[in-house]
């Protein structure tokens, strides 16, 4: 290879491979590597990422470049025969991007460069077929005015439907080549009125505008709102891919087609995918025409599609996941111009990933390696109530699964604003582009009426997890109007309808949806994560059935039971206010006395839904405030059901309102100002689980007491916790092992912990308080500056989100560290909402804590990454605890094979540190 900006792919020389896409871009990689394995590929030359990055740093191309590519253009046209632009049979080009991420439809592409009125003219004489040349020719016009000119895409279709309208044809094929001639001149004098310049007829120079303009769209709007909803980095760049043409419009003998080596939206087994007749590649993915199936391909070009069967098989297994195929026949030869690993919906990449390992293309490791943890919460969506009653207006293909109901709305840009409103909408569209892709994001589902299931309609949403129906034919769109005729009805903007992407329904009104249950193959990859991880997997739930489904799905435990959300119910709310407002402690005892029994009620609830698990309570946490009427109707609402004056309520409510809440008078300091607080509550968890235990559940209390700065705060919370404890042991006879320890939720905390751990017999990271107290930024105001932080590159991430692994992930490390020096079986876990993200469990796992703990639906991502991160980071590398007692933490447990809660959980330190079955409710050490 003589020059590293280009690297040439062909029959007499492959400088890559599949192992450089980081240099190569995907689509560069791949086509080197089909051309170096015998797959037939058209030859051509990719111009490497780093002219990507050199052109955004300086704004040129770098020097050598342009001779690079001169002499891959002379070897391009040694290995065709051809003559660049022009000669008896031209060699035209393709200029295609290609990052090393995947990015469909996101950057620009050019088919058909190097024609000019000349090479027309040959192309048509050499070819036999003048209606193909110059069909070649007004879409090259129109896809280098669009791309490089920036002339708007709209004024070149306006042009087109008239042509279609004074012909009296309905599809492009209906246009003859004088037709297509007259409509070149008429694309060319539009861009000329559009940008006071001739359209270039100059190859060369087409060429290198193609080149540019691709290399401008990796900074492109779509392509930067894709990259950050999907976390690729910005400096990547895309590489260029200069290929030869071959024609899939020749004729009826030639098409084209994208197929996927097995179904992108189900993950059988079996060849899928769809292709046109005499069409170019553009025409199937844009869903400008209804494809056919492949299956229709084995009749109409039983040749190829033999070819097209060996080559499929042989890529997957070469590549050993599932490939996404772009091919094109010309005149009856097969021609490979891609292929990359499919973009899948969540089912789809399960049963690939644990398919692929019963069948032997991959081990089990890698099976649970390959599905991001994110996919599963995207395979827990819901689905249409098979008992409801509905009205179906029409149907399409249904291209991504699940269900979701909203309102509808018709322009991308409204579906945005609305979305990010927080309203539910579905974006309906004659067909997508990628232009409307923050549109896509935003809205909850998407219809089209055009395109099939390899439309960039159905990739993208398939890929975001996204219920996506497209081709719903019966749709009548009139986007002047904003709405559409469909089922015998108009439905108009706002209006609520329901998408079923299990079937490709599309429903009047808002449909109830139903949760749906996990397929055999999430339940297999489930139990090959849990014989990986070490860290334990619990869920954040307040109520027995949010205890319940989580752990339908896996969930070991409760991490955080936020007592506070029990006190909202509007039948509790008279005596929570009752008790705030009272002046002295007995009128406050007599006011939590009405909430003793409603709340022990609570805890037996989520102590027999966890029968054997731990449970983990937090005590009363948000400042008192937050119980009071904010307005004066509310407050003369409230005032009337307790007897008193509106004037009055709110004079108390102003008496508890404080300049800083979050920092004020909340969690540990309330018990301890009003210490009947802690003693109810600790009687409502003693008072259940002794009950729950005479019925034979195997209950495990651990009490968490918020907001801790200091050990003499957790000391004297506990003592009264204690006292409690051993009064109702002695009231019910009844012996119940428990835990009493903390949320590390403020730096002093999480400096301290070496002594706050002498009293504590647990830790739990609050996060997001952590985090808010050690950025001294309030998560509820961040959103009016943290995006033009993010957008700014001041933060890499939202800490929010992901957790901030230098700042506060050093708290988190220091304060496991010490405190397992002080308290060697000191249990410690993360409750935040960190606890459910795959980066931040990752970080945890290395940390050596024992469990992490997040919402009920994101307990299959949270054991998904967890495995991961057992993978990437062996137990060598994991900083905390040493030698045997962490190793046998980290050993795999069995798990049961269905629900995915374990058959019996081992009383190991990770899990249930400290808990014994003779231990009487009283701790397990005397106090420091």
């Amino acid at each position: 290879m003589s020059n590293p900006f280009v690297y040439h792919f062909g029959p007499t020389r492959v400088d890559g491979g599949k192992d450089q896409k980081e240099l190569l871009g995907g689509k560069g990689a791949n086509l080197a590597e089909m051309t170096r394995i015998g797959i037939p590929v058209p030859p051509g030359f990719t111009i490497t990422t780093e002219v990507c990055r050199h052109y955004h740093r300086h704004g040129t191309f770098p020097e050598g470049l342009r001779e690079a590519v001169e002499d891959g253009l002379r070897l391009l046209e040694a290995e065709t025969g051809k003559r660049f632009g022009s000669g008896k049979d031209p060699l035209l080009v393709s200029v295609r991007s290609g990052a090393a991420a995947s990015m469909p439809g996101m950057m620009d592409t050019i088919l058909n460069l190097g024609l000019t009125d000349e090479a027309a003219e040959a192309l048509a004489e050499a070819t036999a077929n003048a209606r193909f040349a110059y069909d070649s020719y007004r879409r090259f016009v129109q896809m280098y005015g669009e791309v490089v000119l920036k002339v708007p895409a709209r004024e070149f279709e306006r042009l087109l439907e008239a042509r279609k309208a004074a012909k009296g044809v309905v599809e492009d094929t209906g246009l003859d080549a004088e037709d297509l001639r007259a409509l070149v001149g008429e694309f060319k004098a539009l861009v000329e009125r559009s940008t006071g310049e001739r359209f270039p007829e100059d190859p060369e120079a087409q060429l290198w505008g193609a080149i540019e303009a691709v290399f401008r769209s990796w900074d492109n709007e779509r392509a930067v709102a894709y990259r950050r909803v999907n976390g690729i980095p910005d400096d990547l760049g895309t590489a260029v891919n200069v290929v030869a043409m071959v024609y899939g419009n020749l004729g009826e003998d030639s098409g084209t087609g994208v197929a996927f080596t097995r179904d992108p939206a189900t993950g059988e087994k079996r060849f899928f995918g769809e292709f046109l007749l005499n069409a170019q590649g553009e025409d199937v993915v844009a869903g400008i025409r209804d494809p056919l199936s492949i299956d229709e391909m084995a009749r109409r070009l039983p040749e190829a599609y033999d070819e097209l069967l060996r080559v499929q098989d042989r890529l997957e297994r070469h590549y050993r996941d599932m490939q996404d195929l772009e091919f094109t026949v010309e005149r009856g030869r097969l021609y490979l111009l891609q292929t990359r690993n499919g973009k899948r919906t969540a089912a789809a990449a399960v049963r690939i990933a644990v398919e692929m390992a019963e069948e032997g293309l991959i081990d089990r490791a890698e099976a649970v390696q390959r599905i991001k943890p994110e996919q599963l919460a995207n395979l827990l969506h819901r689905q249409v109530d098979p008992t409801a009653e509905v009205t179906v207006l029409a149907t399409g293909l249904p291209a991504s699964p699940g269900a979701a109901a909203g309102c509808v709305v018709f322009d991308p840009a409204e579906a945005a604003a609305r979305g990010g409103a927080g309203e539910a909408v579905i974006l309906v569209r004659p067909e997508t582009s990628p232009d409307d892709f923050p549109g896509m994001v935003a809205a909850q589902a998407i219809l089209t009426a055009r395109g099939g299931m390899t439309s960039h309609a159905a990739v993208v949403a398939r890929g975001m997890g996204k219920c996506c129906i497209v081709g719903a034919r019966d749709l009548r769109i009139d986007e002047a109007s904003r709405c559409f005729d469909a089922g015998g009805l108009t439905i108009r903007e706002g209006d609520w309808i329901t998408l079923d992407g299990g079937d490709g329904r599309v429903l009047l009104g808002r449909v109830p949806l139903v949760d749906p249950e996990p397929t055999e193959h999430f339940h297999r990859l489930m139990e090959w994560a849990d014989g990986i991880r070490r860290l334990r997997v619990r869920t954040n739930a307040d109520t027995p059935a949010d205890a319940r489904r989580a752990r339908e799905f896996g969930a070991e435990g409760i991490g955080l039971c936020r007592t506070e959300h029990m006190f909202f119910d509007p039948d509790r709310l008279p005596a929570v206010r009752e008790m705030i407002l009272a002046r002295e402690p007995e009128a406050r005892r007599r006011a939590l006395e009405k909430l003793l029994p409603m709340q022990r009620a609570d805890f037996e609830g989520i102590f027999r839904a966890m029968d054997g698990l731990p449970v983990t309570i937090r005590l009363l946490d948000p400042p008192l405030h937050e119980f009071l009427p904010r307005t004066e109707e509310e407050a003369a609402a409230v005032a009337e059901a307790m007897g008193t004056s509106a004037d009055a309520l709110l004079a108390e409510a102003e008496r508890h309102r404080e300049a800083n809440p979050m920092l004020g008078h909340r969690g540990v300091r309330l018990g301890i100002s009003y210490p009947e607080i802690t003693e109810m509550q600790a009687r409502a968890i003693f008072e259940a689980a002794a009950a729950v235990a005479r019925e034979g559940v195997d209950v495990h209390p651990e009490i968490m007491v918020p907001l801790v700065g200091d050990v003499a705060e957790l000391r004297e919370q506990k003592a009264r916790i204690r006292a409690v404890a051993e009064r109702v042991r002695e009231e019910t006879g009844v012996t119940v092992p428990y835990l009493v320890g903390t949320m590390i939720e403020l730096p002093r905390a999480a400096l301290t912990a070496g002594s706050i751990a002498e009293e504590a017999e647990f830790f739990s990271f609050g996060t997001n308080d952590l985090t808010q107290t050690t950025y001294g930024i309030s998560r509820d105001d961040a959103a009016t500056f943290l995006p033009r932080y993010i957008e700014a590159g001041i933060f890499s991430e939202d800490p929010f989100q992901v957790l901030d692994k230098e700042g506060v992930g050093r708290l988190v490390e220091l304060a496991t560290r010490e405190g397992r020096e002080a308290s060697p079986r000191l249990k410690v876990g993360i409750c935040g909402e960190h606890g459910g993200e795959p980066r931040s469990i990752e970080f945890f796992h290395r940390a050596g804590l024992d469990y992490v703990s997040c919402s009920p639906y994101r307990v299959p991502v949270a054991r998904l990454a967890a495995a991961q991160a057992a993978l990437r980071h062996p137990m060598s590398a994991i900083a905390g605890r040493e030698g045997d007692e962490l190793r046998a933490a980290a050993a795999p447990q069995p798990h049961a094979e269905r629900a995915g809660a374990p058959a019996a959980i081992p009383s190991d330190d990770g899990l249930l540190a400290g808990h014994t079955a003779a231990r009487p409710l009283a701790p397990p050490r005397a106090p420091a």
